[in-house]
């Protein structure tokens, strides 16, 4: 019958083949997290891109409002004029 320094080694030699596996398991896992992340924050980046690709400019911002403020103040008048009537 074998000694219990025998039975330890090969329970030893069990455990850390199982952990090894496990051990290289996470690690893949991980990598492959990993990757999904940086792809994800590719696509996150792109749509960045394109949602600020052109803003409006100071310019083209005041000549849209003046053009509003413009109908506004001919509505005012309109307004006023049905008013003295």
């Amino acid at each position: 019958m074998p000694d219990y320094q025998v039975w330890f080694n090969i329970l030893v030699g069990v455990l850390g083949t199982i952990g090894g596996w496990w051990l290289n398991n996470v690690w893949i896992s991980l990598k492959e997290l990993q990757s999904a992340d940086k792809e994800l924050a590719e696509k996150v980046a792109s749509i960045e891109v394109l949602v600020a690709g052109r803003y409006v400019t100071r310019d083209e911002f005041n000549s849209a409002l003046s053009q509003i403020f413009s109908k506004l103040d001919r509505i005012i008048d309109a307004v006023n004029q049905k008013a003295d009537r």
